[in-house]
């Protein structure tokens, strides 16, 4: 199954080393003007923290991609947070790694170390999803049916946008795409050619991901 990884809720991690502290959180952006004032408004928060680092990707291909050491060692922080985004395929995604120095110098290799491990720490609490392209489909049907048909939605990853009752029960589900001949001739057979069905249009449906 191939789609676009992306957030729908950031997580948020921490890691120490050597009395540092480095606090991490995941935010879902689709702009460079949105993930701007995420960063900001993590300035604002940790005012007294050493540094800011972080890295963000936009674009279903990354057409957008920024990192930032925030005053580490060149390579030290930005980078290794983008790195963790791009390995796990994930997209319009922003991380930031807040460090509150300890008082020990860590090296470089330490550094790099501690801001991959709070950026995948805070990834790990995230729930993620993959967009998989889908169909959009009106059910009008009895109220006998309905719960047939709600049964049968998770053998096509379904979900329900909106049900409405009235001398009849009207659903509008997602399917995806590839599944879309198979969902209307199982519709067909479990309500007995009862319920009605027409295609409303195209759009992702959510399906939950898990980092491997």
């Amino acid at each position: 199954m191939t789609g676009l990884i992306t957030v729908r809720n950031g997580g948020e991690g921490c890691y120490e080393e050597k009395k540092s502290r480095f606090l991490a959180a995941v935010y879902s952006v689709e702009s460079d003007e949105q993930a701007a004032s995420y960063i900001e408004a993590a300035r604002r928060k940790y005012w007294d923290a050493r540094h800011n680092c972080y890295a963000f990707v936009i674009g279903s291909n990354n057409e957008t991609t920024r990192c930032s050491d925030d005053g580490e060692p060149s390579g030290t922080a930005g980078k290794p947070i983008l790195e963790v985004i791009t390995r796990a395929g994930i997209h319009n995604c922003l991380i930031i790694v807040t460090r509150y120095f300890g008082g020990t110098l860590l090296g470089t290799g330490g550094l790099v170390r501690a801001y991959t491990a709070a950026a995948k720490d805070a990834l790990a609490t995230s729930e993620l999803i993959m967009l998989v392209p889908g169909v959009r489909y009106m059910i009008t049907t009895d109220y006998t049916d309905e719960g047939k048909i709600r049964r049968s939605l998770p053998e096509y990853d379904g979900v329900i946008e909106d049900v409405g009752y009235s001398a009849d029960v009207a659903m509008k589900v997602h399917i995806k795409s590839e599944y879309s001949k198979a969902f209307m001739d199982r519709i067909t057979e479990i309500t007995g050619g009862r319920a009605v069905v027409k295609e409303d249009g195209t759009l992702p449906v959510e399906i939950p991901y898990i980092i491997e």
